[in-house]
């Protein structure tokens, strides 16, 4: 099976990479040759998607499946229907699962929750997205397939203030100060390897079946903020010294964490992986957040070069905990 990801190093696909390539597919990767992670047995094109005088080299292939990990406006799509309209038996775009509705009218969310949310405009664009694709399947037949991960990690640090691609909360751990934990801790989320993803999403590659279908991919494992980040403190070694503030007020004060906590983090959700678990068989999540969170830390510790300590967010969360004592 000749399968395109356009994209492949990144937190979430590096794993299906390899995971594609370990099952025998012939796999390639378009990219713009700036990533250091190597994906042995995997074909590389260097290109930049954005650039058609750079895709002389793309433009030669046709394509069992092509993935789009990095699209993330309807001009993303319009361009890649036009590139791989006829080349390629599947197309999959890597939507988001902050598209589902926002507020939750029901907390257990399945693929045909609506897909709602003003409160992030790269929610948004992931929906014109999805709408665009939906619109090329119908009208036309363009063979679609899309993906909705929710909080996906191994390089990054799965967490709603201060985490993910920077390092600022963990820091913070390490040396004793005070973290943010919304809200009072209590409400429920789910977080996910990149290995367990893989899993599923490899299963989908080249699947008929999943033409024009949509797919959420996560674990079945639900913990509460309070555990979330109390795990990473173990990870870490440390205690962590939290501070719950009322998701609102945090974004009042900073309203640049509007996306990824009122449009995304602040209310339960939990996940039915019922229609994965159908159309790929055998599919299940086995890397519980206290072991999966090791190997990431462990990962950063080794690699400090990838310890982004945002002195910009740092300045927000010393902001956000100073209006709050200050009330």
């Amino acid at each position: 099976m000749k399968v395109l990801f356009i994209g492949g190093t990144g937190n979430i696909s590096t794993p299906s990479s390899r995971l594609a390539v370990a099952k025998g597919m012939d796999l390639y990767l378009l990219n713009r040759g700036k990533a250091k992670v190597d994906i042995k047995g995997a074909q590389s094109i260097i290109g930049d998607i954005n650039k058609p005088d750079e895709l002389e080299e793309l433009k030669k292939h046709e394509w069992d499946v092509v993935v789009n990990w990095i699209a993330f406006t309807p001009d993303d799509i319009e361009r890649d229907i036009e590139l791989f309209k006829g080349k390629t038996k599947q197309y999959i775009f890597i939507s988001s699962a902050s598209c589902y509705q926002t507020p939750l009218s029901y907390p257990v969310i399945t693929e045909s929750t609506p897909l709602h949310n003003n409160l992030w405009d790269y929610s948004q664009g992931k929906i014109q997205c999805e709408d665009r694709l939906q619109k090329a399947y119908r009208e036309e037949g363009f063979p679609i397939t899309i993906v909705r991960p929710s909080l996906t990690y191994d390089t990054v640090i799965p967490i709603a203030v201060g985490g993910f691609d920077k390092f600022n909360t963990a820091q913070r751990i390490l040396e004793g100060k005070e973290i943010i934990v919304h809200g009072d801790g209590t409400s429920l989320w789910t977080v996910t390897h990149s290995d367990d993803f893989a899993k599923g999403f490899v299963g989908l590659l080249g699947l008929q079946t999943a033409i024009g279908h949509a797919f959420h991919i996560t674990s079945d494992e639900v913990l509460t903020w309070n555990m979330i980040y109390k795990i990473l403190a173990d990870a870490l070694g440390k205690e962590a010294k939290v501070v719950h503030i009322a998701s609102d007020f945090i974004c009042k004060v900073e309203p640049s964490f509007t996306g990824t906590l009122l449009a995304d983090k602040a209310e339960s959700v939990l996940f039915d992986n019922t229609k994965i678990k159908t159309f790929v068989p055998g599919f299940k999540a086995t890397i519980p957040f206290s072991e999966g969170i090791k190997r990431t830390v462990k990962w950063l510790l080794e690699h400090p070069e990838h310890q982004n300590i945002n002195e910009e967010t740092e300045a927000k969360i010393e902001n956000v905990l100073k209006a709050y004592k200050d009330l």
